[in-house]
């Protein structure tokens, strides 16, 4: 395990860096041709994708596996999605990002309460039924959070992340479009969950939690 930690944090940073070089490329495009708003939006990309990696100076451990995930989906929602226009260039782009959100933040909200549930030291026992409906809620919940933010990106930037139609000037189907998917996705997770909790553990999934507690001796009380 103490080896395979290394191995992937040097991955993480080759995936950061790449993502990095191919961005600062079209920021100094942007510039050369005069779009600074552009600019300014591609230099707010890159900044928020560094943040998870600069949380370690404050000894706050993300799981690498997290940070990579993160990082990727700002990457292809933001810089993708807005900057190079892969919302209007492909149909599927905007639906298959938020069923792809959904059933990460249902896997993430069912991480955060079976960590609690199964560490002995946190006095807390759920039944799986109350698991899964967690996961569940808390998806949904950061689903409607980013529409709340793609809302003010819009209104307060111009960009056009909830994209209003001839028959939609409002942009209201693609809110409820993309809540949909986010809803599906973490149906889907949260069903696998229940399931999980019934049956007989997977290793994989128990040496997650393993590593997520001993990153965070002094939360769990190791």
């Amino acid at each position: 395990m103490t080896e395979a930690r290394p191995g992937r944090a040097r991955a993480h940073l080759l995936v950061l860096g790449v993502l990095e070089l191919v961005m600062g490329v079209s920021l100094v495009l942007l510039a050369v041709r005069g779009d600074w708003a552009q600019a300014a939006f591609v230099g707010g990309i890159m900044a928020v994708c560094l943040v998870p990696t600069l949380s370690r100076r404050l000894s706050v451990e993300i799981p690498t596996e997290v940070e990579l995930v993160a990082v990727l989906f700002v990457f292809a929602t933001l810089f993708l999605g807005e900057v190079h226009h892969w919302y209007e260039r492909y149909w599927w782009w905007d639906a298959g990002l938020h069923t792809t959100s959904g059933l990460l933040l249902g896997m993430l909200g069912f991480m955060i309460v079976y960590v609690l549930n199964a560490d002995r030291a946190v006095d807390l026992h759920m039944r799986p039924a109350f698991v899964a409906l967690f996961a569940f809620f808390f998806a949904v919940a950061l689903g409607a959070i980013w529409e709340v933010f793609e809302f003010a990106m819009d209104a307060w930037f111009g960009t056009n992340m909830q994209p209003a139609t001839l028959t939609d000037p409002s942009g209201l189907t693609d809110t409820m479009q993309d809540l949909i998917v986010d809803t599906v996705g973490a149906a889907v997770v949260s069903l696998w969950g229940w399931r999980y909790l019934r049956r007989p553990h997977d290793q994989r999934i128990d040496g997650w939690v393993a590593r997520f507690i001993a990153k965070h001796p002094r939360v769990f009380g190791n």
